[in-house]
């Protein structure tokens, strides 16, 4: 086991020596020895040294995804308990495990797969050949540990249907792990009550990574007139409307995410205050604006524009028309919520993209508050792609 020995080329591994856990195809110089793509090789410095095991699949430009950096932890069932107990008790110590992101890929040292906690119900996404394999050693486990605490975990279901799997050779694929159960599971955050669609929802059906985003902003907004831009399932509304906002309106371009959200206001008993449209938000802000209508409140939770550095441009221009949208429906003194989700609108460029829509509404902002993802999705130093998620809140003033 591990006996097929990769070596990269002399001045290669940058982001490896940093502690990331990528080795991309062109920083190999030699593979020795027989594999198929999904084992686990060693990795050597171009002199010999040992640099960790970890996953290998040629067909994808992440060649390498590494899971040790100790020749004495070989990857096997010690290695994954490890890896899953520490991930479990990290959120023991700093979230309501009620619902949260019990396994983060990379940022928990398991490098390809998600694993997020709806009440009883368990939804994984595995994202590369390797851990694809340790899948159910892994969620065995995880049930294991879980039951340590007196959770027992009433089923699971993969959404394993990203495209980007199609990168690693593997198909996209969902369904039930396990005995079939109900796909509306019922969760609790921030005091507000959701059925989550863990079976046809985006990505895992809720967005757990705006908890404590969405706690922010409901602090803005008792007595007052909110829009939520984007709103999915309407989590941000339904955090506005709990906080006694005199009226909300959330719009969202999917049919089903709308329904969802209706339904979601009537599990609140906030159907009179919180309302939802389906629209799309790039027409829609235009003539909201023609229209005069103002706001104490605007939040924009937008999807990634871009999922790639190739469409990054692209998706500059999204994000500032909105935003240059979003800052003129706010009535002076009021805030503006903005966020980008997307690894490659970093933060510098996220930062200067929403100064020059406000420069061009002539509006002044003052910086609120600054977040990011909640700590449930931690962000690994050296990993970049662990971190993500950029959230602003703003007060929105007319020039002086």
């Amino acid at each position: 086991m591990h006996d097929t020995i990769v070596t990269l080329k002399k001045g290669e591994g940058r982001t490896l020596k940093a502690g990331g856990l990528w080795v991309y195809d062109n920083e190999i110089d030699s593979v020795a020895g027989s594999f198929a793509d999904g084992d686990v090789v060693s990795v050597h410095d171009f002199d010999g040294y040992f640099m960790g095991y970890g996953f290998i699949n040629t067909k994808s430009r992440i060649t390498i995804r590494l899971m040790s950096r100790h020749r004495e932890h070989p990857v096997d069932e010690a290695l994954i308990e490890r890896r899953v107990r520490d991930a479990w008790n990290y959120r023991k110590a700093v979230t309501d495990t009620g619902c949260c992101r019990l396994i983060f890929g990379e940022a928990d040292f398991l490098p390809g797969i998600v694993i997020d906690k709806f009440s009883d119900v368990l939804v994984v996404e595995s994202l590369a050949l390797g851990i694809d394999r340790l899948k159910p050693l892994i969620l065995d486990t995880l049930k294991s540990v879980l039951a340590e605490d007196g959770i027992s975990i009433r089923g699971i279901y993969e959404r394993s249907d990203a495209k980007v799997r199609l990168n690693e050779g593997l198909e996209r694929t969902k369904g039930f792990i396990g005995p079939a159960f109900d796909t509306k599971v019922l969760i609790q955050e921030n005091g507000v009550k959701y059925l989550v669609n863990v079976a046809d929802g985006q990505k895992t059906g809720f967005f757990l990574d705006q908890k404590y985003n969405r706690a922010a902003i409901a602090r803005l907004c008792r007595g007052k007139k909110v829009l939520d831009c984007f709103t999915h399932t309407g989590s941000f509304a339904l955090n506005a409307g709990m906080a006694g906002a005199a009226s909300v309106l959330g719009v969202d371009a999917s049919d089903l995410g709308v329904a969802q959200a209706e339904e979601n206001a009537r599990l609140n008993h906030l159907e009179d205050r919180v309302k939802f449209q389906c629209a799309d938000v790039f027409d829609l802000l235009p003539q909201l604006e023609q229209q005069g209508e103002q706001y104490d409140v605007v939040i924009l939770d937008p999807p990634a524009f871009t999922k790639s550095r190739s469409s990054v441009k692209n998706a500059v221009k999204g994000y500032r028309e909105i935003n240059l949208r979003g800052i003129r429906l706010v009535r002076n003194g009021g805030f503006l919520a903005t966020c980008s989700c997307s690894h490659f609108m970093d933060p510098e460029l996220f930062a200067k993209t929403i100064k020059e829509a406000a420069r061009s509404t002539r509006r002044r902002l003052r910086q609120v508050e600054f977040g990011t993802q909640a700590c449930d999705h931690p962000i690994l130093w050296a990993a970049d792609e662990s971190y993500y998620l950029k959230f602003y809140i703003f007060q929105v003033c007319d020039e002086l």
